[in-house]
């Protein structure tokens, strides 16, 4: 449950060790997305540390928070941020992209703590519209989280689904867009540019909060905005570096979806921040 006084270190120090996890676990996996998990943390960090009311041994719990991952192959962050927080026992890390493994390369539901499936990106924020609708329907309070990528977001499917977010005022949900400037095949402004991304998201009828995606203060003050807002949605882009904490990964669109080898991976234990 969230707590009226967040420990702004402690959750500083979770983010360090859960970049050590995640680098750990790409390497024993030999594959994975290392660039969107590492710019991501500290929104996860955050989310499950403090935002979220949600219970580990009881992930089905009616009153929960939900947090749809739409950017749904940044698995290493997620399955990282469930084990710590005790949906699961952090030794099946190792199993991760393994044959037989519940913890394959895009999330999905068979993972206590998980949502929703993804496999397409596009997706996630038209399914949390309907989560926060049936929220409505149900007279249920909870809150319905979407962490989506900035090339996601090139995607049409995804600005139909804020159009009816905004229509149907649906101030229970909050669009989180990791916006680290880089996808698969390169910078966000090379291949399909998104600027002026706070002005589109504001003629679309949302609340807009613009933060640095990567402190942990800026984000709690920004959920905090988000509980307060009433009759619209509420949308953060969340400005984070691609590769964040592992100097020689930032920016590089290389490191999208290549693990580190154990070189690599020695290398970045004794830089990471």
């Amino acid at each position: 449950m969230p707590s009226p006084n967040p420990d702004v270190n402690a959750l500083k120090a979770k983010a360090l060790q859960f970049r050590r996890d995640i680098l750990e676990t790409l390497e024993l996996a030999g594959s994975g997305h290392p660039g969107g998990s590492l710019s991501a943390v500290e929104i996860f960090v955050t989310l499950y540390g403090q935002a979220m009311k949600h219970d580990p041994k009881n992930p089905h719990w009616e009153d929960r928070d939900r947090l749809v991952v739409s950017k749904g192959h940044v698995t290493p962050v997620v399955y990282v941020t469930l084990a710590n927080f005790g949906y699961f026992p952090k030794e099946e890390l190792k199993t991760f992209r393994k044959f037989g493994s519940r913890l394959q390369g895009h999330v999905h539901k068979k993972v206590p703590g998980v949502e929703f499936n993804t496999g397409s990106l596009g997706h996630g924020l038209s399914y949390s519209n309907g989560v926060a609708l049936a929220a409505r329907l149900k007279g249920k309070d909870f809150k319905t989280y979407c962490i989506m990528g900035d090339g996601e977001i090139q995607e049409g499917s995804v600005w139909e689904a804020a159009m009816s977010a905004a229509q149907y005022k649906l101030d229970n949900v909050c669009a989180i867009v990791d916006y680290n400037q880089v996808q698969e095949n390169g910078l966000i402004s090379e291949i399909k540019g998104l600027e002026p991304l706070v002005d589109k998201w504001k003629s679309f009828g949302w609340h807009v909060i613009n933060i640095n995606g990567n402190d942990i203060l800026s984000l709690l003050k920004a959920f905090e905005d988000f509980k307060a807002t009433k009759g619209k949605p509420t949308v953060i882009i969340a400005n984070t570096l691609k590769g964040k904490g592992v100097p020689f990964m930032e920016l590089k669109s290389a490191w999208h979806g290549k693990a580190p080898n154990k070189e690599q991976l020695a290398e970045a234990l004794k830089v990471v921040y």
